[in-house]
């Protein structure tokens, strides 16, 4: 609160001294300080939101059941993500199949790096909706958050009516700028500003798309115990037209926790300059059976 000060003749009142010479200056008056004017009302996103009680109820832990891969239903059977033979196959622009087909050449002598390797980067999205832990979405009438185990993995979809951020707002993040609706007990929404190549990749295969990639997602329950998500990515730069890929995941039995968790805190994959990763034993040093001498 601000106090009442004025300066008197003397040149001290209240703790403050007037310069000599100076006039002094009259009181202030009480009201005039503690009373500001109104301030107008702040402008918020579109009030009209549902009630909680409309919402689905998507409470607890849930499980992926998606396999090893973005599109693990394109791949090979038996072929598994980060294995050599494993690739999917997208509509890929002629570029985007170079880029492609150089990764899989890295991941068959075991050179291509997952940049989470690197330890306290996200997952990033759309990956995050395939990887192999524990989730939780947090469904709200403002906004959904996607949260899973393996972390730093927090992702916001704003449900209030707000628009994208604009061009002089947003930039390029792992998770991207998320606006969506409800319709019905479907969770409908749209991400852009993806940071994309190299930052984040689809999946081990050596997938990866562009920072001009945006995402369509449409989640819902199919049953009280499977929530499925339809997930559509436009990349001009990466794919020759948009790309659809449907993903499941499993209510687990109640009273489960999921529990935070990054490789920051016990990293024993370390990456070589050539990009070879590394499992290192109780002992500090590497157990792989070749090592890349002084990253060469």
């Amino acid at each position: 609160m601000l106090a009442w000060y004025f300066f008197s003749h003397s040149g001290v009142s209240g703790g403050c001294s007037r310069a000599p010479g100076r006039p002094a200056m009259a009181p202030l008056a009480m009201d005039a300080l503690s009373q500001p004017e109104p301030l107008a009302p702040i402008q918020t996103p579109d009030a009209r939101l549902p009630a909680f009680s409309s919402l689905p109820d998507w409470s607890g832990v849930w499980i992926g059941a998606n396999g090893s891969g973005w599109d693990s239903a394109s791949m090979a059977k038996g072929a598994i993500a980060g294995l050599p033979g494993a690739r999917e196959h997208p509509p890929l622009t002629p570029e985007w199949e170079k880029k492609y087909q150089a990764n899989i050449a890295k991941v068959t002598v075991d050179r291509y790096p997952d940049p989470v390797s690197f330890c306290g980067t996200p997952s990033g999205f759309p990956r995050l909706m395939s990887i192999p832990d524990g989730y939780e979405f947090v469904v709200r009438p403002e906004q959904t958050w996607v949260l899973t185990e393996n972390g730093p993995n927090v992702m916001r979809i704003y449900t209030d009516g707000r628009p994208h951020l604009g061009p002089d707002d947003i930039w390029a993040t792992y998770m991207g700028d998320s606006v969506g609706h409800w319709e019905g007990d479907a969770l409908v929404f749209d991400t852009i500003g993806l940071n994309g190549d190299p930052h984040t990749i689809l999946d081990r295969t050596g997938l990866t798309y562009s920072d001009k990639a945006t995402v369509a997602t449409r989640i819902h329950l199919v049953d009280k115990d499977t929530l499925e998500a339809a997930i559509t990515i436009t990349d001009p730069v990466m794919l020759t037209q948009p790309w659809t890929v449907v993903k499941h995941y499993k209510r687990q039995p109640p009273g489960g926790r999921i529990y935070d968790y990054v490789c920051t805190e016990n990293n024993r994959n370390p990456i070589t300059a050539t990009g070879q990763t590394l499992t290192l034993g109780t002992d500090g040093k590497p157990i792989d059976k070749s090592v890349d001498p002084l990253g060469k």
